[in-house]
This record gives structure tokens, sequence and C-alpha cells, in this order.
């Protein structure tokens, strides 16, 4: 076969393109092309995945059925860390104080709650004052026949004698304690007592002019006569015994040391006023009675004790008939102004009422 003169140039264009290339002289191959990067989502294409409506409260209500259940298993790791609790070396130092304080504290919360408050304070907490001649006011209203257990007048409260000496125990008195006992809401055995020691006194010492309204005044302020924090029985006598707060100085308190060894206000330290008309210890010593004649001068007992105060009253020749002399002789009593304006409103009172 016959060659043309261009088939040799075809010839060699053909062996370049078998015939390898020089390395050194190859051109280097294109460079890969970019990765183009993906598009971020959006919230328009980020896909959400289905969710089934009743998969929640099917978990809650599974929840609260195994709640028990964590219950139990709750409470047996609490038992059995208190179970070990006097096992260890702490746990048996310290469990006994825990059940002191618990036995302490159950102790104290019955206390408040249980058994009635005694009295904390006493009538004496006045402010003290300075005796002075000014504003000294009137006596008590004296009684109009019928209030005065000596003096004979309508039957209905007349007194069983005029005459004292016929009296000899306060109940004698019953008669005509009785109506103003109801009409006044004083207890029966004090009105006895305060009319019974305005007739003793009436014999033993006629100057004093000492009148039942200022003993039931007295009697009023100090305890409420024998009721205060007590129960004042038929016999007298008010039971618990009424004990103020310890005379120690403290909160407007007078500062009395322990005159008796505690015998009637069970304190070896201070002195406590003591009974329906309030006594400190060192004073019933001097003026104690036995007005219900059982041979026992008993301070708890208010016939006793409103004897005891009428003596003190009268004592130094006083005259109650004289506005001086009353200041003075409920001043003696108790030296603070508030106390002795509230004797006089309360005697006063009873003797406007019981007319």
């Amino acid at each position: 076969m016959g060659v043309s003169p261009d088939s040799g140039v075809a010839a060699a264009g053909m062996l370049d393109v078998l015939t390898p290339a020089d390395p050194a002289t190859a051109p280097d191959p294109p460079a890969p092309p970019e990765p183009t990067p993906a598009p971020e989502p959006t919230a328009a294409t980020t896909p959400v995945p289905a969710t089934d409506p009743a998969t929640p409260a099917a978990g809650r209500r599974a929840g609260w059925r195994a709640l028990p259940t964590r219950a139990v298993g709750w409470s047996r790791a609490a038992a059995t860390t208190i179970a070990g609790w006097p096992r260890r070396r702490y746990g048996r130092v310290v469990t006994p104080g825990i059940l002191i304080f618990a036995v302490v504290g159950a102790a104290l919360l019955a206390g408040t709650y249980v058994v009635p408050a005694l009295p904390t304070t006493t009538h004496r907490t006045f402010t003290l004052i300075e005796p002075t001649g000014e504003g000294v006011p009137s006596p008590p209203a004296d009684e109009v026949p019928g209030t005065d257990p000596s003096a004979a007048a309508d039957g209905a409260t007349a007194a069983p004698t005029a005459d004292p000496a016929a009296v000899t125990r306060p109940s004698d008195l019953a008669a005509w304690a009785g109506p103003l006992s109801a009409k006044l809401g004083i207890p029966l055995p004090a009105m006895e007592a305060y009319g019974y020691a305005e007739l003793v006194t009436s014999a033993t010492s006629p100057g004093c002019q000492l009148r039942w309204t200022t003993l039931a005044g007295i009697g009023k302020v100090e305890s409420a006569h024998g009721q205060d924090h007590a129960i004042l029985g038929a016999d007298g006598t008010a039971m618990p015994p009424i004990v103020g707060a310890p005379l120690d100085g403290r909160d407007g308190r007078m500062k009395i040391a322990d005159t008796d060894g505690g015998r009637l206000d069970h304190d070896p330290t201070w002195d406590h006023a003591v009974g329906p008309m309030q006594f400190i210890p060192s004073t019933w010593a001097t003026y104690g009675a036995d007005a219900d004649g059982n041979g026992v001068p008993d301070i708890n007992n208010v016939y006793d004790a409103a004897l005891a105060a009428a003596r003190y009253l009268c004592a130094g020749n006083r005259n109650l008939s004289l506005p001086g002399d009353w200041w003075a002789s409920i001043m003696s009593y108790n030296a603070v102004q508030k106390y002795v304006q509230d004797v006089f409103g309360a005697a006063n009172d009873y003797g406007v009422r019981s007319r």
C-alpha cells in the first residue's frame, strides 16, 4: 500500500501521542475544583421529628405511679440510716443528746399548752412616788344603813346583831354578807371577812374608823378577792396559794431578801407577797391574825388576811375617816400612786353600789 507525503506527519503525530511525555517537561495537571459548601439548614428546612401527643402524658402518669415505690425505697433507706446511726462511734455520742433534746422540747410544749400559766407578775409593780399633801383624795364613801355590818337596818342586809362582841367568827355575818356578795360580785367568804374585820376593829380600835369597803378595795386590787389564778374555797382559803413575783429589785419591784427561810413563799433567797391580801412574810410575822378561830394564822386564808390587813391599816392611831390618814394608810400598804388610786376607786365603787 502506498504512503502519502503527509502520512509521515500524521504518523509522527500519532507517535507523539503514544509516546510517554517527559515528566520534567509535562505540564501540571489541573487542580480539582473546590467543593461547594452545603447550604446551612434553616428553620424552614430543618426537619422536625414527629411526636406523639400522648407520649408526655403517659410518661407523667408512669412517674406518678412510681412514686409509692420510690417512697418505700426512700423510707427504707432512711430507716437503714437511722438504725445504723447508733452503731457508729459519733452516733453513740450524739444520739442520746438528740433524744434528751426531743424529750425536753416535748415537755416544754406540753407545759405551755396543757398546764395553766402561773402568775409571773405582781400587783406591786407600779411607778413609785413620794407621798405629798397635795391632791389627796377623800376617803371612800361611808356605807349607808343596810351596808354597814354594825348598823341595824332593814332585815335584808342588816348584821345579825349590832353588838360586835356577839360575832365570834366571820361566818356569823352570812345573813348580812350574802346579799352584798351577790350584788357586788364579791365571793361570800371574802365579803364575810371584810365585814368581820370591820366589826373587830371597831371594838379594838374604835378611833380608826375602818370600813369594809377599804378592805374590799385592797382585796380586789391585790388578788381579785383571792381568785387571781386561784379558787377561794368555802373556808376562805385560796388554792393554790397566791404568790407574787420575787422582790428582787427587778422590773420596778422592791428588793427584799428572804425573811422567813422560804416558809411562806417557798423561796429561801427573796421574799414574795403572799395570799389574798398579798402580805410580805416579815409583815405577816407582826400583824398575822386568826380570824376563823382555828388556832392557826393562815396567810392564804382571806378571813385571817383581812383581819391582819385591818390591824396594819389602823396602826399608828390613824383615823381613816380623814383623807390624809386614809391616804397614808394605803401608801404604807404599797407606796405607789397608781395602786392607791385603784384601791380608792374600787372601795368607792363598792360603797356607792352597796347603798
